[in-house]
């Protein structure tokens, strides 16, 4: 399928962010252990972690929905969108400058709230740039460039930390220049969707009061497929972004090899791009919802498998099994919610959208560094990923057979 320029522009941007992802599940985990390692036992370390990520979910979930609701009225996805993203990439940028774990913390808030915020004017810009028909390929693109494009620096980055010797620069000057690329990576990418994007759906001059949160949830309770669907991805998408989220950490947490880590990784991202093109393509002649539930059903495998992970070569399997459905089930989540939500009020939407996914992730990042805090084993911790897919392909099963108030 030939993209045109505003589709091609907003895949773009994929690639670019996909370079702090890289980092934030890979990287940014292991400076932080390096940080904390003296101060923190192995499972109070994961248990941190996830609470630095609950608290940027929470703050995502908080101020997405509002801003989005302003953006539909008032035009302002683009502007919104620009303030999140840079807030992002400086946060990212400012990470290899201190010394302090509790500022290293903090600064996984900042940088994370930047990116989460930054998605949700991002996944609203959907409707804008594309026709319906075509919303689960070009969703697919994004992702699937985006895993293969976020590669380039993070090689980069892996070169310069390792080879940092014979470059004939000290480590700490390294780890500069690895965030310093891959913020610029990351702003560079966004440039093209900025020239090119217009909001082509905004609120009616009636509508202009009725922007209260409290409103939109009626609005969702009386369309049941939006709702439903709503509480499915709560639970599945959640098990997802924890897993993203907290993979190196509890590999780490484990005692397994950084390096072995990093380069597991770096295949789930290999093995992800050409997966998000194949459920692209085959979008088209399966039903969205068809390939939404494979995919939940495949992650609930994934995670309880996980639970008896234990040497590099399990991690190695668990990263390119979770390579073949990490993108697909994200993209086409993102596209089937784009066409049973009204155009108007995509921006309000999806900043719910991003209230049940990635804010919605509090529930795992918050339960996993609890249960492993009590029970000082991450293996059981890691087991109530499987409870949460299981929940949401059953709620899922149940939405699938709704037909909701916007299609036809």
């Amino acid at each position: 399928m030939k993209l045109t320029k505003s589709e091609r522009n907003w895949v773009l941007y994929d690639v670019g962010n996909s370079a702090y992802i890289l980092l934030f599940t890979t990287i940014i985990p292991i400076m932080f252990n390096s940080l904390a390692k003296d101060h923190l036992e192995d499972a109070t370390y994961l248990a941190y972690w996830g609470y630095a990520v609950t608290v940027s979910t929470i703050l995502t979930a908080l101020v997405g929905p509002s801003f989005g609701a302003i953006a539909d009225k008032l035009s302002l996805r683009k502007r919104f969108f620009v303030i999140f993203m840079f807030l992002g990439a400086l946060g990212c940028f400012l990470f290899p400058f201190t010394n302090s774990w509790m500022v290293f913390l903090i600064l996984v808030v900042v940088s994370k709230l930047g990116f989460n915020g930054s998605l949700v004017f991002y996944d609203s810009m959907l409707i804008d740039i594309t026709s319906e028909d075509r919303m689960d390929n070009v969703s697919s693109l994004g992702f699937a460039y985006g895993y293969i494009g976020s590669v380039i620096p993070f090689i980069i980055s892996i070169l310069l930390s390792v080879k940092h010797e014979a470059l004939g620069i000290s480590m700490t000057l390294a780890m500069k220049l690895v965030f310093t690329i891959n913020a610029l990576w990351w702003i560079l990418f966004t440039l093209p969707l900025l020239k090119v994007y217009k909001q082509k759906y905004v609120r009616t001059e009636e509508d202009l009061e009725k922007t209260h949160l409290l409103q939109t949830f009626q609005k969702i309770k009386g369309d049941k497929k939006v709702y439903m669907f709503l509480f499915s991805f709560l639970f599945y998408i959640d098990g997802v972004y924890t897993i993203i989220s907290m993979a190196t950490a509890y590999g780490t947490s484990l005692g397994l090899s950084s390096n072995g880590l990093i380069l597991a990784l770096l295949v789930t991202q290999l093995v992800a791009f050409p997966c998000a093109i194949y459920f692209g393509k085959i979008s088209k002649k399966y039903e969205t919802g068809l390939l939404i539930k494979i995919c939940i059903f495949a992650y609930l495998l994934i995670a309880t498998y996980a639970i008896f992970l234990s040497n590099i070569v399990q991690f190695w399997i668990l990263a390119v099994s979770v390579g073949m459905f990490q993108g697909a089930i994200q993209a086409l989540s993102r596209s089937y919610f784009a066409k049973i939500i009204p155009k108007e009020n995509s921006g309000e939407y999806f900043g719910i959208y991003d209230v049940f996914g990635k804010g919605a992730a509090i529930i795992g990042t918050i339960t996993i560094s609890l249960v492993t805090q009590l029970t000082g084993n991450q293996h059981v911790s890691i087991s109530t990923l499987s409870i949460m897919f299981l929940i949401g392909i059953i709620l899922f099963f149940k939405t699938d057979k709704l037909k909701g108030n916007n299609e036809i």
